[in-house]
């Protein structure tokens, strides 16, 4: 396969890890705080993707990044503002709408890839990213209120950091860096400023509270996030990441149909309709060269 095909295979597999994921956390649920919950994760996966990048350049520090230290900073303190900025706002509005709307990423991204990085977007793509987003709406229907929350703003504005984020680091990969260098910067230096938060609020405490079943929980999550990671950057150092991030739209029906196979959750009608819009859509961006 040429690298279009994987990038697109790896975006693909990304959404069904993600999709996996939503089930899996509802499964394991870990009663720590999330700001805590997720410094955890993030580091232990940081940590994890500094050894590759590590072994693969030989056990040397020497040429071990490819762009400023600057550059590669900002990835992981703007990804650790946005969790805390997402995380503030899920308090403050439902879980329902935070998901929706957190789901806009990819039209974000589609929009600074287009001004920032200059990538050419089709109007095909464009569509089919708006297509793919109602199918997610009629999914999450039921989850969503008409009321407009202080927590939605906050969602709204750690989801263009988010989308900040990935242009920075897909800007890195332009400018040759490892996927694996741009992996370890994200998770690493966002689990600083989220453990730094913790330490703040008091929550670091309960680290000492930790069950071997909490141990369990806490590894299994790692690994579906490592996972994630892995294969979404990897996927964006192959294609275009407004190509790859509207792919991600693929998660909800994934999740859909997990929920109803494990968890035996009922599938109304409008979601199924909001289903069969996504794979029509993806299946549409997925031919995009």
């Amino acid at each position: 396969m040429n690298k279009e095909n994987i990038g697109t295979l790896f975006a693909i597999i990304t959404a069904l890890i993600s999709g996996l994921a939503f089930v899996a956390n509802k499964f394991f649920l870990v009663s720590l705080d999330p700001t805590l919950f997720t410094s955890l994760r993030t580091f232990f996966v940081g940590i994890g993707f500094f050894l590759i990048s590590f072994f693969k350049n030989k056990l040397s520090f020497k040429n071990f990044n490819k762009v400023s230290w600057k550059i590669l900073l900002s990835i992981g303190f703007v990804a650790g503002f946005a969790f805390l900025t997402f995380f503030n706002g899920l308090k403050l509005t439902t879980a329902g709408r935070a998901a929706f709307l957190h789901k806009l990423l990819p039209l974000f991204i589609t929009v600074f890839a287009f001004t920032f990085l200059k990538e050419k977007i089709k109007r095909i793509q464009v569509y089919a990213m708006i297509v793919m987003i109602s199918g997610t709406y009629f999914i999450s229907f039921s989850a969503i209120t008409f009321d407009i929350a202080v927590g939605d703003f906050l969602v709204i504005i750690a989801t263009i950091l988010f989308a900040v984020e990935n242009i920075i680091s897909k800007y890195a990969m332009i400018k040759k860096e490892s996927n694996f260098v741009v992996s370890f910067c994200r998770m690493f230096f966002a689990s600083i400023i989220l453990f730094s938060i913790v330490l703040m609020i008091g929550s670091f405490n309960q680290l000492l509270l930790i069950t071997h079943e909490q141990v369990l929980y806490i590894g299994i999550s790692v690994s579906i996030l490592f996972l994630y990671v892995f294969f979404w950057y990897y996927s964006i150092s192959l294609i275009k990441i407004s190509k790859a991030s509207t792919l991600l739209l693929l998660s909800p029906p994934i999740s859909l149909f997990l929920s109803y196979l494990f968890l035996e959750e009922t599938i109304l009608p409008l979601q199924i309709i909001g289903s069969i819009l996504i794979l029509i859509g993806a299946f549409t961006v997925s031919k995009i060269k």
